[in-house]
């Protein structure tokens, strides 16, 4: 590794590491991950206190009752959409800055007459920030199953399953994270970015919600399928093998986004002009 990518990793580090972004990034996602099975088990035992008025009603709550008290499987489920959905959309605004934002306020600066090239204003915060947020939703994971099999009635969640569903999680969380990376550095418009990586985390997991089709084998559908995974009591080898291809697809687009976001910040020129010094 040579000078240049070390000091892009020691900005990047202390910019992220050594600020509230990740202090508040790790409350926000381990929080939602622990909150969400104390919502599910307070639901039930809400409904559980108003039978009496469901029944007047008509209404025959008991078995949804049972069942939102009963595995700690549903609780970590429904972690899954907390931690990939509040929990993304909070990561995506807090890493504005490191997707272009500090581009355009001329914070940072490639003087290609001194040698210095983009690799390594580019590669430290693709391998940064997708492996924090990845770290981050398998701790929020692994909370959220400690808290489950405390408040639900039976444990029916083996590490083995909390893991795959944690891996799948962090593996969505990474590549939206890519993705707004790349679109962020390359046009250097970070807000943008976010609209667009925002808008499609929440739209395309509620289509894919709608259809029957297979989440297998459909990167975009990541949180989906950690969400059902979860749920299922044993997996078959076929089953894991197809999630690790899936996966597999997942880490290659990544890749691509890495890819194209140094192409462009290679092609494109900055606009250096102006008085303005920002530190």
């Amino acid at each position: 590794m040579n000078m240049q990518t070390k000091a892009g990793f020691k900005k990047e580090i202390l910019a992220f590491f050594r600020t509230s972004r990740f202090l508040i990034l790790a409350l926000v996602i381990l929080g939602l991950g622990m909150l969400s099975p104390l919502l599910i088990t307070a639901m039930g035992s809400l409904m559980d206190s108003m039978s009496d008025l469901y029944n007047e009603m008509g209404m025959d709550v008991s078995d949804l009752t049972d069942m939102l008290g009963s595995s700690a499987s549903i609780g970590v489920s429904s972690s899954v959409g907390d931690i990939t959905g509040v929990g993304l959309i909070v990561y995506l605004l807090l890493i504005n800055k490191a997707a272009g934002g500090e581009q355009k306020k001329r914070a940072v600066i490639i003087p290609r007459s001194a040698g210095l090239r983009s690799f390594g204003y580019i590669f430290p915060k693709f391998i940064i920030y997708p492996l924090s947020a990845f770290a981050l939703a398998v701790v929020a994971m692994f909370a959220s199953w400690g808290v489950s099999s405390i408040v639900f009635d039976y444990n029916d969640v083996t590490f083995g399953g909390v893991l795959l569903s944690g891996t799948l999680a962090g593996v969505c969380m990474m590549f939206y994270v890519c993705f707004h990376l790349a679109l962020g550095t390359a046009t250097g418009k970070a807000g943008m970015s976010a609209a667009v990586c925002i808008g499609a985390s929440v739209i395309l997991p509620s289509i894919f919600a709608f259809t029957t089709s297979d989440y297998m084998f459909n990167p975009f559908a990541l949180d989906n399928l950690a969400g059902t995974i979860i749920l299922q009591p044993n997996i078959s080898g076929e089953q894991l093998r197809d999630i690790f291809v899936t996966i597999g697809f997942a880490l290659g687009l990544m890749v691509l986004a890495y890819l194209i976001a140094l192409f462009a910040q290679n092609a494109r020129k900055i606009d250096n002009s102006g008085n303005e010094i920002e530190l």
